[in-house]
Order: structure tokens, then C-alpha cells, then sequence
């Protein structure tokens, strides 16, 4: 500690505070009346960058920034002439400035005291900065934690141990209905329906006596409560955190309810596509069995005809040219019950022509669709779930958005199908990437073409060449239809569909026809 005395008056008063403010952390200065620095301190030199020797006997003010440095002499004058204290024995924040013309936020605390007669202050200052920063970095960390909150699509609910509501989130309001204002300092209880509303306190209280966890950092779906009464499906996840002894809870909730009506949409979608299935299953069926039993049936009303003309030159000879003797009489009743059975076998014959005719002559109904729409909802479908399997989904579809000839349903459930099969067969792979994408057929004019292809492990060489026949598959528990039925309704609508080996796994393509543009009509 450096002491004006000592290099310039003699005056060896202040001496003895040397040992002790050398240690002190904060800064020391002591002035006399006319504002002039008697003692500087080593935690100063750090401070200000100014070493005693340059400014023990100065004006303190060099070390102010304007317009304090300005307004110090004056505010000196004033407190001597009136006594007022602006900032003796009363402390406030400003700010200094160093030699290198930096300033800085500065706490500065100014006792007063006497030598020999006449007045000398004592300030000790403290460096703001290191506080001033960490207060700027909180605020800014305040203001995007604000702005997640005010963006993240799930609902944020922190209550305390007596299960009161301290905060509400934007999209808790939205979601719930309530004023984060009308909720505050209530029971989150009011946040549920029966059961659960009954049932909560309790838990709580099993919870903070036990630390038995049935729901905190476990997760489960559960009914929320709006502010009308209508409850609604909601997943909930529940953090805890200590702050100061006190233990806080953090819920995370998101509304299912999107997610069921898309679950129940793809349910009735997958129904949709086994009442397919087992119409093109039968249409199949139908047109084997057709073809199978055309030619017995033929063959039995050949034979058939063929024992009437044996049984014809029998009866006669039977006879022995007398008509109606007894044996002749049985030849007349067999032949009659010979014809009767070629008759009907003859029927059924026709029967099973037309049921083949009608299988064949079978089309979907079809009418102009945006591929990109068919294929963007279809996909939406398929995907649900793929978030949580790690699936990443790229689209790359045509950005003219063309349209074509199709039924809607149909061509929709094979790309869920297709889709479905995809994400199954990367289940147990590391990188998983699918990818869904519309292109003009290269080979064929006036066809468009969908790729679903994935990161597979890609189909043995014996499953491909006949993974289209019904009953092939390579799911422990399919049935091998869905592929076959696929193919079914491509072809029905015009189109092709085969698979591929890829660089990174498989690739299923189909074509489907493009409604014609005006100009192409003409």
C-alpha cells in the first residue's frame, strides 16, 4: 500500500493501515478535502491499471469517466459548504475508468474520517463486472428460456410440493384453456378429471413420504381438463428438481389427441386395406378356381354324355326291341338322371364363365388425384411412429405437383404398405434413412413414378425373385399378401410394380397413369 506521507509531506498517520489494506480484495482509496489521493491500494493498480506512483497526489477524478469526472470537484465544494450527502456514508453504483480509457460498473462505498484536524475520505470499491456479466448472461438465458417457452408446441407446468401451480406455459394456455393469472397458486389438480383429480394429493404425498415413483421420470398417457369441462388424451412426463431444499416439479405435456384421430384414421385405412386384400384374396381365388374347374366339368359332361349313348344301345338290346320291359324301363331312368346331371353340370360350367368374366372385367374406380397430396398423406400415415424408431424421412417429390388417374384409397394403401415395410426392415440397422419420391417414368411417356426406398438390409436373391406370389414373406408373423395385393391394384391401374437392389438397401417402384395435359389432347 502506497501512502502519500511517505513520498511527500512526512506525514507517517496512515502507516499503519498499510499491512492491512495491502490484503484487502477490493479496491482502497483515500482522498483529502480537496479530492487529492493519499493512499492507493495494490487491488486498485489491478483495477485501475494505474500503479501508486502515478497517482498518489492527483486528482481522484482521473479515475472517473465523464461526466462524473466533470461534476466531482463540484459535488466536493457542495457537501464541504451544506454538509449534504450524496454518496458519503451511503454507497452507490457507477463507473470507473482505467488508464487505457476503458470504463467499468463499480460499486463505490465512501466512509469519512479525520487527520489531524482536517477531513479525508476512504472509498472502497468493488468490481461490478464479473456480476454485470453474469446478470447479462442470466437475463439473456431468461429471454430465450421465454422464448422456448413461448414456442415449444408441449404445455410446461412446474408445481411445488403441495402440488401448486408457481408456472404456466403459453402452450399450457392454449392447450387447457386457462390464464396462466387464473391457474397460479392453485392446486394442478384442477387440471384433471376423475379419477386422477381424487387421486393426486395422495400420490403426492405417498410420493414426498416414500420416494415410491409411479409417474415422475417414468412418463405414461393419462386425461387432461380443459376450462370447459371436456377432457382430452395427454402424455404426461414429470421432472423433479431440489432448489434450495425444496423439491419442484416440472410436467411435460402433449395432447394425443391428433395422434389418436390419426391412429384411429390409419386403423380404418389398414381395415380399408384388408377388406381389399381379401376381395382381390377371393378375386384371385375366384378366377384359379374358374380356370381349375372349367376343364373337370367339361370332362364330367363329356363322360356324361357320352354313358347316355352307351345306355342308349343297351337299353335296346335289352329290349330286345319290345319297349317298356323292365330292364329297358331302368335303362329309360338312368339315361333321364344321365341327362339331368349334364344338364346341371353344364350350369355350373356357365356359372363359374361368368364369375370369371365378372373378376376379370373388374376396375377400380379411378379420377384425377394430386400424386403429391396422395402420396404427402399416405406417407403421414405410414410414419406415425417413425420418430420414435430414429427414422429419418427425406421427400423429394415433383415440385410441379402433377395429377394422376387413380383410386385414392387404393393407391394410398399401397404406398402404406410400402411405406410400413420399409421402417420394419431397417428396425434392427444403424443408419435408417427412407426416402419417398414422385419422378416422371423414364422408360414409359404419360407415367409417373413413386420411390420408397430405405437403408435396409436389402431381400436374399431367393425371397426377390418371388417376393410378389401370395405367401411370400419375409415377416415371422405375415402372411405374404400384402406385397401380391399391392401388385394387384397397380396392375389393375395400368401401372408396374417391382423392387430393386440398391447402393444402400432396397427400392420399391410403381407407375401409375398421368392425367393427360390439355395441350397433349389436342
Amino acid at each position: 500500500m502506497a501512502l502519500a506521507g511517505e513520498t511527500r509531506d512526512g506525514n507517517q498517520d496512515l502507516r499503519p493501515l498499510q499491512a492491512m489494506l495491502d490484503t484487502v480484495p477490493d479496491g482502497v482509496v483515500i482522498i483529502d478535502a480537496r479530492g487529492c489521493i493519499q493512499a492507493y491500494n495494490p487491488a486498485c493498480e489491478r483495477l485501475f491499471g494505474w500503479t501508486a506512483a502515478e497517482v498518489l497526489g492527483r486528482n481522484v477524478k482521473m479515475l472517473m469517466p465523464p461526466p462524473f469526472r466533470e461534476e466531482h470537484d463540484g459535488y466536493l465544494d457542495h457537501y464541504h459548504r451544506t454538509g449534504e450527502r450524496r454518496i458519503i456514508g451511503i454507497g452507490r453504483e457507477v463507473m470507473g475508468a482505467r488508464k487505457d480509457g476503458t470504463t467499468f460498473p463499480m460499486e463505490l462505498s465512501v466512509g469519512q474520517a479525520e487527520q489531524e484536524g482536517a477531513p479525508v475520505y476512504v472509498g472502497i470499491i468493488r468490481d461490478l463486472t464479473e456480476r454485470r456479466q453474469a446478470e447479462t448472461a442470466l437475463r439473456e438465458r431468461e429471454a430465450r428460456l421465454a422464448s422456448i417457452l413461448e414456442t415449444v408446441p408441449e404445455a410446461i407446468i412446474v408445481i411445488d410440493e403441495r402440488g401448486a401451480i408457481e408456472s404456466f406455459s403459453p402452450a399450457a394456455e392454449r392447450l387447457f384453456g386457462y390464464k396462466a393469472e387464473e391457474v397460479t397458486g392453485r392446486n394442478v389438480d384442477m387440471l384433471m378429471p376423475s379419477p386422477y383429480r381424487e387421486q393426486h394429493d395422495r400420490y403426492m404425498s405417498n410420493y414426498l413420504g416414500s420416494g415410491v415413483r409411479k409417474i415422475i421420470g417414468i412418463g405414461r398417457v393419462v386425461s387432461g381438463r380443459r376450462s370447459d369441462g371436456s377432457v382430452f388424451p395427454m402424455e404426461l412426463a414429470v421432472g423433479e428438481v431440489n432448489l434450495a431444499g425444496r423439491p419442484m416439479f416440472t410436467g411435460f405435456v402433449r395432447d394425443l389427441t391428433e395422434r389418436q384421430a390419426t391412429e384411429k384414421r390409419m386403423q380404418e385405412l389398414q381395415s380399408e386395406l384388408l377388406h381389399v386384400s381379401r376381395v382381390s384374396a377371393m378375386g384371385q381365388m375366384s378366377a384359379t378356381l374358374a380356370h381349375e374347374l372349367n376343364q373337370p366339368l367339361t370332362a364330367v359332361i363329356n363322360y356324361v354324355k357320352a354313358t347316355g349313348r352307351l345306355l342308349e344301345r343297351l337299353g335296346g338290346q335289352t329290349a330286345g326291341g319290345q319297349e317298356g320291359g323292365p330292364d329297358g324301363a331302368v335303362v329309360a331312368k338312368v339315361r333321364e338322371t344321365m341327362d339331368k346331371a349334364a344338364s346341371q353340370a353344364a350350369r355350373a360350367g356357365q356359372i363359374i364363365r361368368r364369375l370369371r368374366n365378372f373378376v376379370e372385367k373388374g376396375h377400380p374406380e379411378r379420377r384425377p388425384e394430386s400424386l403429391n397430396k396422395v402420396v404427402e398423406e399416405a406417407s403421414a400415415l405410414a410414419l406415425v411412429g417413425a420418430k420414435e424408431s430414429n427414422v429419418r424421412v427425406r421427400m423429394n417429390l415433383l415440385p410441379d405437383d402433377p395429377s394422376v388417374l387413380i383410386d385414392k384409397i387404393q393407391v394410398q394403401q399401397v404406398l402404406l404398405n410400402l411405406v410400413r415395410n420399409a421402417v420394419e426392415a431397417m428396425a434392427a440397422c444403424d443408419r435408417r434413412e427412407l426416402t419417398i419420391a414422385t419422378a416422371q417414368d423414364p422408360d414409359t411417356a404419360g407415367l409417373l413414378r413413386v420411390t420408397v426406398s430405405d437403408t435396409g438390409p436389402g431381400l436374399a436373391p431367393e425371397v426377390a425373385a418371388q417376393l410378389f406370389q401370395p405367401f411370400v414373406t419375409t415377416k415371422q408373423k405375415g402372411m405374404g399378401l400384402g406385397l401380391s395385393i399391392c401388385r394387384s391394384i397397380i396392375d389393375a391401374h395400368g401401372g408396374s410394380l417391382w423392387q430393386e437392389r440398391t447402393s444402400d438397401g432396397t427400392a420399391f417402384h410403381f407407375t401409375v397413369l398421368a392425367v393427360p395435359d390439355e395441350g397433349d389432347e389436342e
